[in-house]
C-alpha cells in the first residue's frame, strides 16, 4: 500500500502525470454539455489529487491504462483514513466517470473500476422548509425603495417563487433563458443535467413575480437571461445564495437554509399534497425514480409526527 502523499497544490494549469487526458475528458464533457463547469472543476481536483496519489512514490508516468482493481482499493482503503465517506464517494465518481470516457473511446479495454466496493453512506433525509416556514419566506419584506432597489426585490421575489414554485435547481434557475418560460401555461423549459431538457409547471404565483418582474425591467429577449445581475448579465449561483441569506434573516428563518433546500420543500410539500410519485421524479429531473423517492420518508415522518399528535391512541 502506498504512503499518503503531500496535499496537492490548487494551481491552476501546472502538468501532472495523466494530466492531458483528463483535461481532454473535461474539455469533451463541457462541450457536449454532459457535465456543468463547475461539476468539471471538482472532476479535475479529484483526478488530479489521484494521479498525485498514484505517483506518490514518483513511479508511475501517467498511462492510465495500466492501472489496476487493486490501484483503486487502495486509494479508496487511505482516503477513508483521513477524509469522510462522502468526500471518498465523490472522488471515485470522477475516476470511474474519467475511466468509462477512456473505455468507450477505446484508450482502455475495460475499466477496473468494475466491482469496486465502497463504505455504505449514512443515510440523512434533507432539509426543507414547512409549509408555514416557506410562506413566511415568501412573504418577507424585500426592502424594496429606489427605483433600482424595486427592480432588484421584484427580482428576487421571482426567484423566490421559481425555485419554490418549480423545485428548480440554482444553476437551473441561472441559465434560464428568454422563450423558456411560457407566462401563459405557466411551464418552464428547464436544461438540467447531462443538458437534458424538460418542461415543468412553476406555479400561477411564480409567473405573477415574473410579470412584475420584467414589467420593470423588460421582458428579455429570446436567448437573453431570464434574471440579470445588478450589473448586467446573467443572475449568478452566489447571489441567490447571498439573497436568500437576506430574506432568511428578514423572515426570522435559520440562516443555514440554501436554495436546494427550496427544491427539496418543492418536492415535499407536492408529496405531502397527494402528487405522485412519478410526476414529482419528472418536475425534478431525476434520472431515477430511487432518487425521489427519499422524499417519501419526509413525508411519512411527518405524517407518523402528526399522527403521534392528533390521533386519540397515538
Amino acid at each position: 500500500m502506498k504512503r499518503r502523499p503531500a496535499q496537492p497544490r490548487e494551481g491552476q494549469g501546472e502538468a501532472w502525470p495523466g494530466s492531458r487526458a483528463v483535461a481532454e475528458f473535461l474539455a469533451r464533457q463541457l462541450e457536449s454539455r454532459r457535465l456543468s463547469p463547475r461539476t468539471c472543476a471538482t472532476y479535475g481536483r479529484s483526478l488530479r489529487g489521484f494521479a498525485r496519489w498514484k505517483d506518490s512514490d514518483g513511479g508511475w508516468d501517467g498511462d492510465w491504462s495500466r492501472l489496476t482493481a487493486r490501484d483503486l482499493r487502495d486509494f479508496v482503503i487511505e482516503r477513508q483514513a483521513t477524509h469522510d465517506r462522502r468526500s471518498v464517494h465523490n472522488q471515485v465518481s470522477a475516476v470511474r466517470a474519467f475511466l468509462t470516457d477512456l473505455r468507450e473511446r477505446g484508450g482502455i479495454d475495460g475499466t477496473p473500476a468494475a466491482g469496486l466496493v465502497l463504505p455504505k453512506l449514512p443515510k440523512s433525509l434533507p432539509k426543507f422548509l414547512t409549509e408555514a416556514q416557506a410562506e413566511q419566506l415568501l412573504d418577507a419584506d424585500a426592502g424594496a425603495g429606489s427605483p433600482g432597489a424595486a427592480t432588484e426585490a421584484a427580482r428576487d421575489q421571482a426567484v423566490l417563487e421559481m425555485l419554490y414554485g418549480a423545485g428548480l435547481r440554482v444553476s437551473e434557475l441561472c441559465g434560464l433563458k428568454g422563450g423558456d418560460v411560457d407566462l401563459a401555461s405557466g411551464l418552464v423549459r428547464v436544461t438540467g443535467k447531462g443538458a437534458k431538457e424538460r418542461d415543468v409547471p412553476a406555479g400561477a404565483a411564480a409567473m405573477d413575480a415574473l410579470r412584475a418582474y420584467w414589467a420593470l425591467r423588460g421582458a428579455p429577449a429570446r436567448g437573453a437571461p431570464v434574471f440579470l445581475a445588478a450589473r448586467g448579465g446573467a443572475l449568478h449561483p452566489r447571489a441567490v445564495q447571498l439573497m436568500l441569506k437576506r430574506r432568511l434573516a428578514a423572515a426570522g428563518l435559520p440562516a443555514d437554509l440554501t436554495p436546494h433546500k427550496l427544491r427539496h420543500s418543492c418536492a415535499t410539500h407536492l408529496l405531502s399534497g397527494g402528487a405522485d410519485l412519478r410526476l414529482v421524479q419528472e418536475q425534478l429531473g431525476h434520472a431515477s425514480l430511487s432518487t425521489t423517492q427519499i422524499y417519501t420518508h419526509l413525508t411519512v415522518q411527518r405524517l407518523r409526527e402528526v399522527r403521534r399528535k392528533a390521533h386519540p391512541r397515538a
